[in-house]
């Protein structure tokens, strides 16, 4: 009796999802490491997963479980502005390689973009899935205000961009692997281009270079598709 009294006030308080969010964390970060770094057990992932279950199992609403962990959301400003120390490290290497990078996001957007667009069409999906699917592959809170922009469904399109992060991490050991890229440059750029915030996580794990020009790519490539996103999608005759 005395353990449920303590359950019922302890999960009413805001202090104990913040707790549960960081256990969460740590035990999916232990399990990451026993996996050595397998993509398939990211902790971020895995700590969703347990979050989730927990909600579900607790019929706990997601606002009163927001209400505890929003300071962890409040620390996602600081961590992204915090990218930057990286990339001042290696400003040298990213100045050389400018032109290359800018050219990658360009067509790297672009092809996002379209790809899904024609895919799209062609397997017969709805406009409005359409417009919440082109911004994909941008980190969630530009896909929301692109998605908002152009007439899709915020709210399905920064789960459609958590999606794509997930399985571009799963993905990119496997096609680095069949290409043959061990350049930090080359899988962090990439991982940032194409999975946005978990790639930029993920690319930190093998090393600050990869994790730097991963934290560069996701967001330029924020940028562009802001603005090549509505473009492309008023050729395709949306809107």
């Amino acid at each position: 009796m005395g353990i449920t009294n303590f359950w019922v006030y302890f999960a009413a308080r805001p202090l104990f999802w913040i707790v549960i969010t960081l256990m969460a964390f740590l035990l999916a970060t232990a399990l990451n490491r026993k996996a050595r770094g397998s993509a398939l057990l990211h902790p971020v992932i895995v700590a969703m997963v347990l979050i989730m279950g927990l909600l579900h199992a607790s019929d706990t609403d997601y606002d009163t479980y927001f209400e505890g962990a929003q300071f962890i959301h409040f620390l996602l400003g600081p961590a992204t502005v915090a990218l930057a120390v990286p990339l001042f490290d290696h400003r040298e290497r990213i100045r050389r390689l400018l032109i290359p990078l800018v050219v990658a996001c360009v067509s790297g957007s672009l092809t996002a973009v379209v790809s899904t667009l024609l895919i799209g069409q062609l397997l017969g999906a709805s406009d409005a899935l359409l417009l919440s699917l082109a911004p994909k592959s941008v980190t969630s809170p530009i896909a929301i205000g692109i998605a908002d922009q152009v007439g899709g469904y915020p709210s399905l399109a920064a789960g459609l961009a958590l999606m794509t992060g997930v399985i571009g991490c799963l993905l990119a050991p496997l096609v680095f692997n069949i290409l043959k890229t061990r350049s930090d440059t080359a899988t962090g750029f990439a991982l940032g281009l194409s999975a946005h915030g978990f790639g930029t996580a993920y690319a930190m794990q093998r090393s600050t270079l990869a994790g730097a020009f991963a934290g560069l790519a996701m967001g330029v490539t924020g940028v562009l598709s802001s603005l090549l996103i509505p473009l492309v999608v008023g050729l395709f005759g949306f809107g």
